[in-house]
C-alpha cells in the first residue's frame, strides 16, 4: 500500500444512492468528446470517484470507455469501507476498488476522474478546494504532446439519468458546463436547474449568469414550438441553434442530437460579489 492509501481518506460518507444505467449520459459524453485524448494517453486511467453503494457505475465506465480506448482502466474509489468491499467480488483485468476520497489514491496521475453525484451534500463554500485538489491529481498538460491535460468530469443527476449537468475541468480548472437531458422527458429545459452542480444550483436567480441562460433557452425552446411536430430532438436542435446566437456554444449538432450541449465555463460562471 503507498503511503498515500494509506492516509485518512479526505471528505464525508454520501448517502450512496446508486442505480445501473444512472451515468451513461455522462460516460458517453466523455467517451464522444475525449475518447481520442484517451486512447493517446499513455497511461489511460480513470476514476469514478464515490460510485455509491454498488458498483454498477464503476462497471459500466470500463465498458464504455473500452469502446473509444481500448486500454482503458478503472478504479472505483469509496470513502466507506463496507462498500469497497462489497464491490471487490466485482474486480476483474482492468477494475479494480479502493478505500479512498478527495486525495484518489492511485499510483500517479489519472487522466480521468469522473465524481457524479458526490458534491451535492457539500456546501457551495467548499466546491472550489474540492475542485482545486481533484484538479491537482489530474495528468498534467503535455504541449509538446498536444495534451491539454487529464479531465475532472463533476455534476449531478436524477435517479434513473434522464437528467444531468456538469462541469468539465482540466488541470488548469473549469472549461466547459454540459447539459444533457432525455429529451421525450423535458417539458422545457429549464427543468434542468435542479439538477444544476452545487457550484451552480444556488446561482439561479436574477443577476446571476446561469439564471439568464436557462432564461434564454426556455424563450428559445418556447420558439422552436412549431419544430416539435417533427420530434423533441428536432425541436431541441432548433433551440440550441438559436442559443448560438448569444451564448457561446462549443459542440455541434452531432451532441445536440444526443439531448446535449455544452458551453464554455465562462460564460456561466457565477458572478464574484
Amino acid at each position: 500500500m503507498t503511503a498515500r492509501a494509506a492516509s485518512r481518506p479526505v471528505g464525508t460518507v454520501t448517502r450512496g444512492t446508486t442505480n445501473p444505467n444512472r451515468l451513461r449520459r455522462m460516460d458517453r459524453w466523455i467517451a464522444a468528446t475525449h475518447g481520442a485524448e484517451l486512447r493517446r494517453a499513455t497511461d489511460p486511467v480513470a476514476v469514478d470517484l464515490g460510485y455509491g453503494a454498488a458498483p454498477w457505475t464503476a462497471v459500466e465506465l470500463l465498458q464504455r470507455l473500452r469502446t473509444a480506448a481500448p486500454r482503458t482502466r478503472v478504479v472505483g474509489i469509496e470513502i466507506e469501507p463496507a462498500r469497497v468491499s462489497a464491490a471487490r467480488p466485482y474486480e476483474r483485468e482492468g477494475l479494480a476498488f479502493r478505500h479512498g476520497g478527495f486525495e484518489v489514491p492511485v499510483q500517479g496521475h489519472p487522466w480521468l476522474i469522473r465524481a457524479a453525484n458526490v458534491l451535492r451534500q457539500y456546501d457551495e463554500e467548499q466546491v472550489a478546494a474540492v475542485w482545486e485538489r481533484l484538479c491537482a491529481r489530474l495528468a498534467p498538460a503535455d504541449p509538446s504532446a498536444g495534451s491539454r491535460g487529464g479531465l475532472l468530469v463533476e455534476g449531478t443527476c436524477d435517479e434513473i439519468g434522464r437528467r444531468h449537468v456538469w462541469v468539465a475541468l482540466g488541470p488548469e480548472g473549469p472549461r466547459t458546463v454540459t447539459f444533457a437531458t432525455r429529451l421525450g422527458s423535458l417539458d422545457r429545459p429549464s427543468d434542468l436547474a435542479e439538477r444544476l452542480p452545487k457550484a451552480l444550483i444556488h446561482r439561479n436567480i436574477p443577476g446571476e449568469p446561469v439564471h439568464a441562460f436557462l432564461r434564454d433557452f426556455d424563450r428559445a425552446w418556447a420558439a422552436a414550438a412549431p419544430y416539435a411536430s417533427y420530434g423533441a430532438r428536432q425541436r431541441w436542435i432548433r433551440t440550441v441553434r438559436t442559443l448560438t446566437a448569444d451564448w457561446p456554444v462549443t459542440d455541434d449538432i452531432s451532441r445536440w442530437r444526443q439531448g446535449e450541449v455544452t458551453l464554455r465555463w465562462g460564460a456561466l460562471a457565477p458572478e464574484v460579489k
